[in-house]
């Protein structure tokens, strides 16, 4: 009989539980993906009730990492865009089996283990919510304020920007994001002053200055909205890795669209150099938590350098 060295038991023993963490976040990635399905065909089909389902078991279900976040947005963004290429639309009754067969996937991918103890625990390294930016870039920028006012990156040099990218017509993500910003900030409590939340539009061709500035005042004054030429919009949103594309429903009156975009708030340093990507549906308790870190070791390196 061959005798196998106990260190490489040991070392297959490891390699099978990090295959089967793997394995383990695969499924909750392609649970959450399907529930952003059923979100996409809810929000291309007018069935509100059954997207603000979609959205809560999303918050409440599902890790709040950046993985996670991505998978449900494509897949939200998978079935609308079908939908408006044509696709028709299944009845409420469809969605509503849909939705309750996405929630039982969710909870038997992401169900606890003993082995296992969190759900955070079992996602892949570099895909956890508030992911640092590796060696992070400084983005620039230049676009107008609502008052017409050119603003650039520089504009905020020694503060922190919190930024998103969205437009006012979104049906979801958008609102969703900007509560969550407007929530951030009031946790932030003073030290909000040190923050410029902003929100960049991607459809400045709808987005006037006013139409901007009324939509991010409804949700909090201190939100700055920016807008500019779509050449600059496009230059600005790669500067942050952000990508959207006009989406238009052929049965739709001519000049009606959509936008699929990148969803999620980026924050950058006092230096303008990107610090983290919070990832779509991160608590704003999560994102007010790690800011208020980051603003009181920037004032501990400043009083160190008097």
């Amino acid at each position: 009989m061959r005798i196998i060295p106990f260190a490489l038991l040991a070392g297959l023993g490891w390699g099978l539980a990090a295959a089967a963490s793997a394995a383990e976040a695969d499924h909750g990635l392609a649970a959450a993906r399907e529930l952003g399905r059923v979100n996409g065909h809810a929000l291309a089909c007018g069935q509100k009730d059954i997207a603000a389902w979609a959205k809560t078991l999303m918050i409440n279900q599902v890790p709040k990492t950046r993985a996670y976040g991505e998978s449900y947005e494509e897949g939200t963004q998978e079935t609308f865009i079908a939908h408006g290429r044509g696709q028709p639309c299944p009845t409420e009754a469809e969605l509503k089996t849909a939705l309750d067969a996405a929630e039982r996937r969710l909870k038997a991918a992401l169900s606890a283990s003993e082995a296992m103890p969190t759900a955070s625990e079992r996602i892949p390294p570099g895909h956890r919510a508030g992911e640092p930016v590796p060696n992070g870039v400084a983005p620039r920028y230049l676009l107008q304020d609502p008052n017409g006012r050119a603003v650039t990156n520089e504009d905020f040099s020694g503060r922190f920007q919190l930024i998103t990218f969205g437009y006012t017509s979104c049906p979801d993500v958008c609102p969703t994001t900007l509560l969550d910003m407007k929530d951030v900030l009031q946790r932030l409590g003073d030290n909000a002053a040190r923050v410029q939340a902003i929100f960049i539009t991607v459809d400045p061709e709808r987005d006037s200055a006013q139409v901007l500035y009324e939509y991010t005042t409804a949700f909090d004054s201190r939100i700055l909205g920016l807008r500019g030429s779509a050449d600059l919009t496009r230059r600005a949103a790669a500067e942050f890795k952000i990508r959207y594309e006009k989406v238009s429903d052929p049965a739709a009156p001519p000049g009606s669209y959509t936008v699929d975009h990148s969803a999620g708030m980026i924050l950058l340093g006092p230096d303008g150099r990107a610090v983290i990507r919070f990832a779509y549906a991160t608590p704003a308790a999560h994102i007010a938590e790690q800011i208020q870190t980051l603003i009181a070791q920037s004032s501990a390196r400043s009083l160190r350098q008097e």
